[in-house]
């Protein structure tokens, strides 16, 4: 499926003449800005290269590094340390680089700050609850606490701290890490994590409570890279090391969260003024960005669409006419509909990677289950007479097949068709989780960035889309469906 997906792709999608680095990112803005100013330093070199924003979590991240699906992007030593190695005896940066190298990976020295996590709140809320350590937590049991869902899950995470801390609290709910600051400010949640670099901090007066045990381990950003990168783009991503300290990294972060700077802007105002990098920004107009994004989402729809179609017809038909598969065949493609789409995207990333083919994959499955069951409806209401008088006319299974009862079936074929159209427009924008683009990506952005108008910029475009596939499929019925069929549903 794998190679099936790429060839369609490759007739869809640009190809690069040339070879080039690819730099990714978090879900998260410091590590945005981060890959911005990697990705201008490889470009100085002269290489190609391109910046994959928001592609997903650490072990996302990880896994596409050790595939080669990414070259280089932004981590901490203590995540590598504790969530990607899983290690507690790695003494210091050299013994870590030993330790990566053998897994044919390098990391520059340290950027030059380090962006460690703690749990903030509010200093009211701090004052009315004596809390200065998490260690006061203990006695705090009623207090209500949501953390990001990475952190609920890693080694350096929750689990860990509540262990080591000995904390009671049982009902800690999992929150995308920018909605929750809107959560403690609204004081629906008392407790949240927070990296010590967010911007929010400062703007929302925030007190972070100590780390009396020392329990966190030391978060210096560095780059973590293929080693097989050539030895001019090492060079160009190591002038980075050391020329970020922690208030430049706050005001970038300030920037482009707060003023609503872009990204890439603030990554080039940083390489002109600290690195003597001369840096343009291109900036996109709101067309050009919805052209952009559609062509994106299309490709996914259509190639998911196309793959469903030729697998759906043959299941439908051989549910119709094997009464016994029917329930095998619908139960299946019927369990698959019940699958998180999230999780679904996840399972496909060990098997097809990252990008368009897992979301491709994911949507193609999704896609079944109204068409094979508007193929087997549709074939199981035609009549035993109708299908007899194409066994007297002297017409074989297939033919019968094409010629009476496909036909006769086109409406429910084709409601089935346009009902799993509809659904894949609208999971698509999932892919974007995974790097695959389409309208999810200025939604991502606009949650992350609390950009209302980045969320409409994909979330209208899908609408619309959607509104216009349903009417693409009215006029289609026109010339599908039989004349005498349509004349019979209007009556």
């Amino acid at each position: 499926m794998k190679r099936a997906i790429a060839f369609l792709l490759l007739l869809v999608l640009p190809v690069s003449a040339q070879p080039e680095v690819t730099v990714a990112s978090k879900k998260f803005t410091e590590n945005v800005l981060l890959g911005e100013l990697a990705t201008l330093l490889v470009q100085a070199t002269g290489t190609p290269a391109r910046h994959r924003a928001e592609l997903g979590g650490t072990r996302v991240l990880f896994s596409a590094l050790t595939s080669a699906a990414i070259d280089v992007y932004p981590e901490y030593t203590g995540t590598i340390t504790k969530e990607i190695l899983q290690s507690e005896d790695i003494p210091d940066h050299t013994a870590l680089r030993a330790a990566l190298a053998a897994r044919g990976l390098g990391l520059t020295a340290p950027l030059g700050f380090e962006n460690t996590y703690a749990l903030g709140l509010l200093r009211q809320t701090a004052a009315e609850h004596s809390l200065s350590t998490l260690s006061d937590l203990a006695r705090r049991p009623e207090l209500r606490l949501a953390f990001s869902n990475e952190f609920l899950d890693r080694e350096d995470g929750w689990p860990a701290l509540s262990a080591a801390y000995g904390l009671p609290h049982d009902d800690v709910r999992g929150l995308d890490h920018d909605l929750a600051y809107k959560g403690l400010t609204s004081h629906d949640i008392d407790i949240i994590d927070v990296y010590t670099t967010d911007a929010e901090i400062l703007q929302h007066d925030l007190l972070l409570l100590e780390d009396d045990l020392e329990f966190f381990p030391r978060y210096d950003a560095v780059l973590l890279y293929r080693l097989d990168l050539p030895a001019d783009v090492v060079s160009a991503l190591e002038r980075l090391a050391g020329r970020i300290d922690v208030a430049a990294m706050r005001e970038m972060n300030r920037r482009a969260r707060i003023e609503r700077v872009s990204e890439a802007q603030v990554a080039a105002d940083f390489a002109r003024e600290q690195l003597d990098l001369r840096a343009v920004v291109r900036t996109r107009s709101l067309l050009s960005r919805v052209g952009l994004r559609t062509r994106q989402h299309l490709t996914l729809v259509i190639l998911a669409m196309l793959a469903g179609c030729a697998l759906a017809l043959p299941l439908g038909v051989a549910a119709a006419r094997r009464p016994r598969l029917a329930p095998v065949i619908l139960g299946c493609v019927g369990v698959i509909q019940t699958i998180p789409a999230l999780a679904l995207l996840v399972f496909m990333i060990p098997f097809l990677g990252i990008y368009e083919p897992p979301a491709i994959a994911a949507l193609f499955l999704y896609s079944l289950l109204p068409m094979v069951r508007g193929i087997f409806t549709g074939l199981e209401q035609i009549g035993p007479a109708l299908s007899e008088s194409g066994l007297a006319l002297g017409l074989g299974s297939w033919q019968r097949l094409w010629r009476i009862e496909l036909p006769l079936a086109s409406p429910s074929i084709m409601a089935g068709i346009k009902t799993s159209s509809i659904l894949v427009i609208g999971f698509a924008t999932l892919g974007a989780l995974i790097g695959a683009g389409g309208y999810g990506q200025p939604i991502l952005t606009g949650i992350r960035l609390d950009d209302t108008s980045l969320v409409l910029e994909g979330a209208i475009p899908a609408a619309l889309l959607a509104l216009v596939v349903q009417y693409l499929f009215g006029m289609l019925e026109h010339i599908v469906v039989p004349r005498g069929l349509r004349l019979q549903r209007g009556a």
